[in-house]
């Protein structure tokens, strides 16, 4: 079977699409079922509902940074390995997208209104991540999931008892960003620098206490 290749014009055209799906459409996933399908939703008061709706709408904005990060790197990896391994997260990453969506809409709130800012801005990180090299791309990947990681314990950990489904949606982001994580180490991703996590660090809190109120 030949294999379809692209030209840099025609990825950017995908890309393209894929943003628009991205921010303001319904993204492509791989079809899996939503974890919280199976999770009776719990009757929350509305302080736990607020409470809840606040950390799936930080979730959803981290979703729409992580799919412009993977098409970013896509974008400008050298090799097919690597770009096909980023497409193919970026999938999985379109699942937790629309998984944090119908959550954020079962709770009766709304996405952050910033969500074309953290994608523009994901995009040219990952962007430049690719030109500076594959090792480097992969170790950057690696590291962003490892800090997701975190991430999403800490928010399992302050979301109200109740919210079984919330936590069911989160559990199962978890595991596939761990998964992520090890795949790009397996591909040869390279540690980054201690001054670079930090950074990475520091742009993730300022994002996540922006989209936790807008």
């Amino acid at each position: 079977m030949t294999t379809q290749r692209y030209s840099l014009f025609d990825r950017i055209i995908l890309n393209a699409d894929q943003a628009l799906r991205t921010v303001f459409g319904t993204p492509v996933g791989t079809g899996r079922p939503n974890p919280a399908t199976a999770t009776a939703d719990a009757e929350l008061s509305s302080t736990e509902k607020s409470a809840s709706l606040c950390l799936m709408r930080v979730n959803h904005a981290g979703e729409v940074c992580a799919q412009a990060l993977y098409q970013g790197q896509a974008l400008t990896a050298r090799r097919t390995e690597t770009r096909t391994q980023m497409e193919q997260a970026a999938l999985e990453e379109n699942d937790h997208l629309a998984w944090c969506q119908q959550r954020v809409q079962e709770l009766g709130g709304s996405t952050s209104l910033l969500n074309p800012l953290w994608y523009a801005g994901s995009l040219a990180i990952g962007a430049a991540s690719g030109l500076i090299g594959d090792q480097w791309s992969l170790g950057f990947l690696a590291e962003t999931e490892q800090q997701v990681v975190k991430h999403l314990d800490g928010h399992l950990q302050r979301l109200p008892s109740g919210d079984q489904r919330s936590k069911a949606i989160l559990q199962q982001m978890k595991a596939d960003e761990a998964e992520h994580r090890d795949s790009a180490l397996r591909a040869g991703g390279r540690q980054l620098p201690e001054t670079v996590r930090k950074l990475m660090a520091l742009s993730s809190r300022v994002m996540t206490s922006t989209a936790y109120r807008i």
